[in-house]
């Protein structure tokens, strides 16, 4: 099969491959074939083909197309075998990759992006959800949908389902399936488990319905109307249950990627419900960990002498880093946030923090939810509240007052977060940042929003996705929404200059502005980070907002460092400015000058005049914005003051809009991964580095559990963070740029960082004779003597125990084949013992269905496969036992603190190791020996004499207690051509000795005798000869 990318100066459609596609095309983009042909043979001529990058949190791969061309061909092209990316075939929750290709690799020159995903191993792709629905059957659904519900893979987020949420008109449960990001509405297959979910509970029930779903890394949880459905274990195909009954409910969920899973890894999901159809538990909110059969009231048990006051469970997260249950509540009185140690899988009656009370005006709560693969956590409603420190305190990040936000969408890559509201605007911000900005609006009736892997947000309607396109040139456009929105509001200004680059906007409020509309003539959060732009020239960064009583008119500023001037009042457009000017009291604060009403009169060194009514046409009332340095009585003459109109009466002459990006980041690692994850073992450090252009002051760094790493920050231009490790678990780093506008493709980078034994680390015995693989195939390596160092194991080989060598009586088979005899098995512990495991159950070698690998393994677990091993004449005397551990960084030398116990896997004895141990390290190894009741030997130096004969298996461990890993390596060595074992050897030189004796005695006693046996032989045979002649 073949995909086609292509490169071209303007954007190209995204792309995404499956890791059955192997043989890529990439060309140039053109008006026309021969273009393209044309393309292609100048870079080529100059020794340019693109680049292909495999990019995950834990592995970047670099393949290159071939630089060759054929006469016809108009495109690169590239091979790669799956066994190249990854070799595993199980069911598992695995990352998506990112794809990304470039002219030239490390040149950011005609570079395209898309995602590879593995659909062999993807879980909800092996499962069958229910009656596969056509396009035709499911527009026939479209009309009774009022609501949509969409959940992703937490590991690949283009792997999706959509669900549709029905009237009481049509009962049913509808889903579609996407592994493409809802790209194409044609790639989305539909389903129907009406049936299954009706087999559960009976047909008897109506008005069924999605209500709300959540995939997790395993499983797949539906809350319907008539109950919750949870399926089994996606990776293992199975059944599915019902649990009946939750109605009007809403699941909660923390969405992280457990790929590589760790023991402390576990999704839990919650269910906060208005009411229980038939039961009737006080507690509103249930939560659960998979498999999600067993469902806890989510508030502990309280005595009831102790008072409490009523409150509504809004929402309760699990908060993994930092083992806490996070509380969302809601009484008649106020709105709080509540944090409690969990411990044990149940919350604890004991608060970890003070409790967190929202002031009054955050009056309509909807829930409370963690950024993905992130510690930033937001409660949401006519407020957003931002928590860095896990729900301990909480920042304010933008009011909305009547509006309420109803959902919120994220993207883990690119670090989005939109917020939908009821009104259908829409915002955006990014994760950690405390500014946000507008981006448009929705009119559709029945939607909702997603983002793909990649970080492009898609609208989904019943009929018809609509994504927002290719990346602008910071990867953030939003072109679903329409056009950016004005952020100003329907207000005059007046600017007041601080220094020659800085001025304050105050923003007027009008004396008789009923008391509920005044924050609509208020700068707010919206503003902060923003842009206003003139409708002459000039554009002022806002860097701060002010809330204040005086002066009076002016509630609210903003200190906005000047980008680009502010273009003044001509004289044709007042004429006022062609005259002297004269400021005289009129009352508090008012003064009374020669202008035009809205402008704002600016006097260098003093206060600047907002006119707010004509008197006359010779006079007028204005406000001052700093009273203290009013001119009072003060004429000033033309030309040394001037007009600035920031005003709105006859249309705004102001807007506000975001502020382009303004930073770029450049990881120093080599990293290509916005969301890298990182191992760190136990005592062990690392260091990531990231460069901010241009530098700047306003870094954060927040981490989401800093009691399991200890993280040192230097706050240069090269920030280097150094982590040390002590506790297992897993925690996020967030680094953050405060400064950066939301415009920008990168503003936060949050890897994570895994306090625990990295998949990648391993440990390996080095031999000390190398033997390439095309001589292990072919079963011969000829030492510099003429031995062939490969020795090939007889079929259901077992090697000799210490009763000798006929007796076997190892479990290990070597070289197995159950439909061939086994050797050795005339005794009857030897039948006894002996224990296929590859091959068990199985009637021929070739059923045991070995692999390459597994042929060439060391492992116990796969003797049965073993052929070959390493061949060595007798005696075997300080052989090396080298090792070295591999991780995600190279290769490092097992030596000290690791200390090794040794053992012979079948059991056998005529072998011994010499160490050598340094004082600083013997009261250790003794103590450890004494501890785990075997030998402990320092791994540094160790050597091995063996003095039995044939086949030897070690297995070297390291101790626990200097790592997280369980390192195992094993090894092993055949010794060939040795003396017969005892008692052989002495029985033979026994009889020898008995033979030569007897032969000397009868030599003695022939010779005492004077008997000549030879001569008479000899005498005789010449008679006989004599006779003859005769």
């Amino acid at each position: 099969h073949y995909y086609k990318i292509c490169f071209s100066p303007s954007n190209c459609h995204d792309f995404f491959f499956f890791l059955f596609l192997k043989k890529i095309q990439c060309f140039f983009q053109s008006e026309n074939e021969l273009t393209s042909r044309e393309f292609l043979s100048v870079f080529t001529s100059g020794g340019l083909a693109p680049s292909l990058g495999i990019i995950n949190s834990t592995y970047t791969g670099i393949f290159h197309f071939n630089l060759t061309l054929f006469s016809d061909r108009v495109y690169w092209l590239i091979d790669i075998p799956r066994e190249n990316i990854t070799k595993n075939t199980d069911i598992a929750a695995v990352e998506e990759w990112l794809v990304r290709i470039t002219l030239q690799h490390g040149l950011n020159i005609y570079n395209t992006e898309g995602t590879l995903l593995d659909r062999v191993r993807e879980p909800i792709l092996q499962w069958k959800l229910g009656t596969m629905m056509t396009r035709n059957n499911i527009s026939k659904v479209y009309p009774h949908v009022v609501d949509l519900k969409v959940t992703k893979c937490p590991c690949a987020n283009d792997v999706a389902l959509l669900g549709f949420i029905m009237d009481s008109t049509l009962d049913g449960v509808y889903i579609g399936l996407s592994f493409s990001g809802f790209w194409n509405y044609n790639d989305t297959t539909w389903y129907n488990l009406t049936d299954m979910i009706y087999s559960q509970v009976g047909e008897e029930h109506t008005e069924l319905s999605v209500v709300d779903m959540v995939l997790a890394n395993h499983f797949l949880v539906i809350l319907t109307s008539l109950g919750l459905f949870i399926s089994g274990d996606l990776r293992y195909p199975s059944s599915s249950v019902l649990l009946v009954d939750y109605i009007k409910g809403k699941l909660w969920y923390n969405e992280r990627c457990f790929a590589n899973r760790e023991r402390f890894e576990v999704d839990y999901i919650t269910i906060t419900f208005e009411r229980n159809r038939t039961l009737s538990e006080a507690s509103s909110c249930f939560y659960s960990k998979e498999p999600f059969l067993e469902w806890l009231p989510c508030l502990p048990s309280i005595s009831k002498r102790m008072k409490t006051i009523p409150s509504t469970v809004i929402t309760f997260l699990i908060d993994q880093e930092q083992s806490s249950g996070i509380y969302l509540f809601q009484n008649q009185k106020n709105t709080t946030a509540s944090v409690r140690i969990f411990r044990n899988n149940r919350p604890r009656l004991r608060q970890k923090f003070p409790l967190f009370s929202f002031p009054s005006s955050f009056s309509s709560p909807v829930g409370m939810v963690f950024h993905p693969r992130s510690h930033f956590l937001y409660a949401y409603g006519n407020q957003v509240w931002l928590s860095v420190d896990g729900g301990n305190t909480f920042e304010l990040l933008a009011d909305f007052h009547d509006d309420i936000i109803k959902n919120v969408y994220h993207s883990f890559y690119t670090s989005d977060i939109t917020f939908v509201s009821q009104s259908g605007k829409v915002y955006s911000t990014k994760a950690g940042l405390g500014r946000y900005t507008e981006i448009g609006s929705i009119s559709d009736q029945i939607f909702t929003l997603y983002y793909d892997h990649m970080g492009f947000i898609h609208k989904l309607t019943p009929d018809h996705f609509e994504a927002s396109g290719s990346f602008g040139a910071f990867g953030n456009s939003k072109g679903i929404f329409g056009q950016a929105p004005d952020m100003g509001f329907e207000t005059a200004l007046a600017p007041q200059h601080i220094t020659l680059n800085e001025m304050i906007f105050y923003a007027y409020v009008p004396e008789n502005e009923p008391q509920g509309s005044i924050y609509t003539k208020k700068f707010n959060e919206i503003h902060f980070g923003k842009v206003i732009h003139s409708r002459k020239t000039g554009t002022a960064y806002i860097r701060e907002i002010l809330y204040h009583d005086t002066p009076k008119g002016f509630l609210s500023s903003v200190i906005a460092e000047m980008i680009d001037p502010f273009g003044i009042e001509a004289v044709h457009e007042s004429s006022c400015l062609s005259s002297s000017l004269s400021i005289n009291q009129a009352g508090n604060f008012f003064y009374k000058l020669n202008s035009d009403i809205e402008k704002t009169v600016v006097i260098p060194g003093y206060s600047s005049f907002l006119i707010t009514r004509i008197l006359d046409n010779e006079n007028a009332l204005a406000i001052a914005t700093m009273p203290g340095r009013v001119p009072n009585n003060m004429t000033f003459l033309k030309d040394s003051w001037f007009l600035y109109n920031f005003g709105q009466r006859n249309g705004r002459t102001w807007k506000i809009y975001s502020k382009p990006c303004n930073y770029w980041f450049q990881q120093q690692d080599g990293s290509l991964s916005l969301n890298v994850l990182k191992y760190i073992d136990l005592g062990k450090s690392h260091s990531f580095k990231i460069k901010v252009i241009p530098n700047t002051k306003s870094k954060f760094i927040i981490v989401g559990n800093p009691n399991l790493l200890e993280v040192k920050a230097k706050a240069v231009t090269l920030n280097n963070l150094h982590l040390l490790g002590f506790f297992q678990g897993s925690t996020s780093l967030a680094f953050i740029v405060w400064g950066a506008s939301t415009e920008c493709f990168v503003t936060t980078i949050v890897p994570t960082l895994k306090s625990s034994c990295s998949y990648l680390k391993s440990m390996h015995h080095i031999p000390s004779e190398f033997i390439p693989l095309e001589d292990w195939n072919s079963g011969v390596h000829v030492d510099s003597q003429g031995f062939n160092m490969i020795k090939v194991l007889p079929v259901n080989y077992r090697p000799p125990s210490n009763m000798g060598i006929a007796i076997p009586l190892t479990d290990n088979f070597y070289h197995a084949d159950p439909s061939q005899p086994i050797p050795r098995n005339l005794f009857h512990k030897s039948k006894k013992s002996g224990k296929f495991k590859q091959c068990a159950n199985a009637s021929t070698r070739e059923e045991c269905n070995c692999t390459n690998n597994q042929k060439f393994s060391y492992a116990v677990g796969f003797s049965d496969c073993r052929e070959k091993v390493p061949r060595f004449k007798f005696p075997v005397t300080q052989y090396p036992i080298s090792l070295k551990i591999y991780n995600e960084d190279g290769y490092i030398p097992v030596e000290t603190p690791y200390l090794v116990t040794v053992a012979e896997v079948n059991n056998r004895e005529n072998w011994k190791l010499k160490q050598s141990v340094p004082e600083n390290v013997k009261k250790l190894k003794d103590y450890l020996g004494l501890i785990l009741h075997a030998p402990v030997y320092n791994p540094l130096g160790l050597n091995l004499s063996v003095k039995g004969s044939e086949l030897f298996h070690f297995r070297v461990s390291v101790v626990p207690g200097v790592t997280f890993c369980n390192l195992v390596e094993e090894f092993q060595i055949y010794v060939d051509e040795a003396p017969l074992p005892f008692p052989g050897h002495t029985l033979i030189a026994v009889a020898a000795a008995v033979v030569l004796g007897g032969l000397i005695f009868i030599a003695f006693m022939f010779q005492i005798h004077n008997s000549h046996p030879y001569q008479q032989l000899s005498k005789t045979d010449s008679v006989n000869l004599g006779v003859s002649a005769t």
